[in-house]
């Protein structure tokens, strides 16, 4: 195969060829040559045998990817899209042999490998289809149904809607629409960033995909062939929102043990029927191995118990179920030219379930939810229900609802939108209101003024907490501390003082909160895996719930004056001398520590525009934020811009790796290029 490998001045990847299987090869080699440590972090995840070169740090992720059958599930979507789609199959086999191609040259260059004695290993076909599930296994956050049985269990059930917040969201998003009739040019503009963990390397990658069938540029998973979430293709562009969808089901399993390694559960007919079981062992760098019991029932997995235990849960998922991860969306959205090529691509989309925009050159724009949600009953969505009892089955899919674009404004924030009849807690309406806020103000809008809409601070969560600070008597310095904080324009910028401030009281509040004997009885977390944890935490969970705790009409005795009364004297008492960035600084993961640095000072907070999310209570670090910004102008795709948190390349010390960095700090955005003329030619991929 021969493709054309060229770079623009930040590193980033242009890649034509004569067809698309060598342009999926190209992509593969390419991302294998940047990202090779990356990818093979991803691969081992979703095979469950990180803790292999990690350590035990990553012994409950693998348990759960091993129990969850991660592997196999990817193996069996993938047989399945070779028998409905043999050209997608052949074009992700073709991605995998450009990976596989790669490697080496990309572990020759990532420090990683020798640091932590990894070789690189062989990708299969089914790799970009495991990576895939795993990135987006814990998308719809089921987990949050053991917490609510946790709150059930010691407040009652009607104490679980205290908890809502609608979010803690392991992902979301800000995306917005506007169409001609509000633009310069009188072509859409269509702009947002995807909120993730920010991990170093990034979880995005820029790319630009040109063969004779199509020319895309947009931002891509790496392990991943093609470009699904957010692309231009010259006519067409669209982007993804995260829809708070519930998709994945926990049934509460009885399991008994009928010998010579034999487990049976109870179906809701009555019947004890069959599970299959076996065992499997993960290995550990620096310590002993582990073995893990993996059962799967009638439902699914079970990801919580086994033989013996004293509760077992198992897991339901669309892709387990269908053998359907969507792959087949991937080439027909590369070859879109116009909106309805979008729509009918995203017809055969799965997994994650997500709100798109899109907007063409002929004025065409789509607002729609795309995925597969299961038809069943409305206690499936909120706690785990019983297996062995009737009524919890499937019986269908839901269609797909659709949104509108109004008054030239679509805005999609993990709000309550289109997606409602399909979720359970959605993100509070703030910064969706504050986007349409920004937007609707009667100006005309061009791809430049997009930014100021991306770095906008404003906290609109602030309110539950301030606002009732005025009726409070408070002594003279807090009084001082409450009258500074009304005066203040609620914009958690960087070098506020009084932000600073105000975060100090937050945490005051929540921990308050936390210590409540109210809520003290939900301190302890279950005896639950511990890849769950972070669900189950009574902080975070108060921090994120913090606006509804202030307001909700049941208040189960906690008297709020009298909480934030003791706040604002604990801080007035002891009133920090710092910034909001002081504290509230970047922080990435990491697979491995690596070469330490400063990271940077923040702006923004959870419920911001720009959501660079803390944890009152807990931390003012924010590992979670925009994993990429863009704009799509329909105009002109040479007048579209992206910026990634760190760069193109994934090697430390390289001068790629963090080159975006800066931009992505300020707000600026790197300018989309598609002239050959002006690109670098790194090589042929041959």
């Amino acid at each position: 195969m021969t493709a054309e490998i060229y770079r623009d001045p930040w590193g980033i990847p242009h890649l034509r060829a004569g067809s698309a299987p060598e342009l999926a090869h190209a992509q593969g080699r390419v991302t294998a040559r940047d990202r090779a440590w990356q990818l093979e972090v991803e691969r081992h995840r979703y095979q469950g045998t990180s803790a292999a070169f990690l350590g035990a740090e990553s012994v409950g992720w693998d348990r759960f990817a091993r129990q969850a059958r991660l592997d196999d599930t990817a193996r069996r979507c993938f047989a399945a899209l070779e028998r409905r789609d043999p050209e997608t199959a052949a074009w992700v086999v073709a991605y995998v042999d450009g990976v596989n191609a790669g490697l080496a040259e990309g572990a020759a260059r990532a420090p990683e490998f020798a640091a932590s004695g990894l070789a690189p290993g062989r990708w299969e076909p089914w790799s970009p289809l495991g990576v895939w599930l795993g990135t987006h296994i814990l998308f719809a956050g089921f987990p949050a149904k053991l917490w609510r049985e946790e709150v059930a269990r010691r407040l009652g059930a009607d104490a679980v809607g205290l908890f809502a917040m609608d979010g803690p969201g392991t992902s979301g998003s800000n995306g917005w629409l506007v169409s001609g009739e509000r633009t310069a040019t009188g072509q859409a503009l269509i702009a947002g960033d995807p909120h993730r963990f920010i991990e170093d390397p990034g979880v995005y990658q820029q790319i630009r995909l040109s063969c004779p069938e199509f020319d895309v540029v947009g931002i891509a998973v790496p392990g991943v062939p093609g470009i699904a979430h957010f692309a231009h293709t010259g006519t067409v562009a669209w982007a993804i929102t995260n829809a708070m969808a519930d998709y994945q089901d926990l049934y509460r399993e009885r399991l008994r043990d009928v010998g010579g390694g034999a487990v049976e559960a109870l179906d809701p007919d009555g019947v004890w029927r069959a599970a299959a079981r076996h065992t499997e062992r993960v290995e550990v760098a620096g310590g002993e191995s582990v073995e893990v019991e993996v059962i799967e029932t009638a439902r699914g997995p079970v990801v919580i118990g086994g033989t013996g235990a004293e509760e077992s849960v198992s897991l339901r998922h669309p892709p387990r179920v269908t053998a359907d991860l969507g792959f087949g969306a991937l080439l027909p959205l590369l070859r879109a030219r116009r909106v309805a090529d979008v729509d009918r691509a995203l017809d055969a989309w799965a997994e994650p379930v997500n709100v798109v925009q899109a907007a063409d050159t002929e004025g065409g724009v789509l607002h729609r939810v795309a995925g597969r949600v299961p038809l069943r009953a409305t206690a499936n969505r909120v706690r785990v229900v019983n297996a062995w009892e009737a009524g919890h089955e499937w019986t269908g899919w839901h269609e797909m609802p659709r949104g509108p674009v109004e008054d030239g404004l679509a805005v999609m924030a993990n709000q309550r939108g289109p997606a409602t009849p399909l979720g359970v807690e959605f993100a509070p309406p703030h910064r969706a209101d504050r986007i349409h806020e920004l937007l609707d103000t009667g100006r005309t809008w061009a791809a430049a003024d997009m930014p100021a809409v991306h770095m906008d601070t404003r906290l609109g969560s602030a309110a539950a907490l301030l606002d009732p600070l005025a009726a409070l008597e408070l002594s003279g310095a807090a009084a001082e501390l409450r009258d500074r904080l009304l005066r203040w324009d609620r914009h958690m910028d960087a070098g506020s003082g009084t932000a600073a401030l105000f975060a100090q009281v937050r945490d005051a509040v929540v921990r308050r909160l936390v210590a409540h004997p109210a809520l003290a009885v939900l301190a302890d977390p279950p005896a639950l895996p511990a890849v769950f944890l972070p669900w189950l935490a009574l902080t975070p969970r108060v921090a994120f719930a913090l606006e509804n705790l202030l307001t909700a009409g049941e208040s189960y005795g906690i008297d709020r004056d009298a909480v934030l009364r003791a706040a604002v004297e604990e801080t007035a008492a002891a009133p920090v001398s710092r910034t909001w960035g002081d504290t509230h600084r970047l922080a990435p993961w990491r697979a491995l520590p690596g070469t330490p640095y400063d990271e940077p000072a923040l702006s923004g907070d959870n419920d911001c525009v720009l959501s660079t999310s803390s944890l009152p209570g807990l931390t003012d670090l924010s590992a979670r934020g925009p994993a990429a910004r863009y704009v799509w102008d329909l105009a002109d795709r040479d007048d579209s811009r992206w910026v990634v948190p760190f760069g193109a390349d994934g090697v430390p010390g390289a001068v790629h790796h963090r080159d975006q960095l800066p931009l992505w700090l300020k707000g600026d955005l790197v300018p989309v290029t598609t002239d050959w003329n002006t690109l670098t030619k790194e090589s042929d991929d041959d």
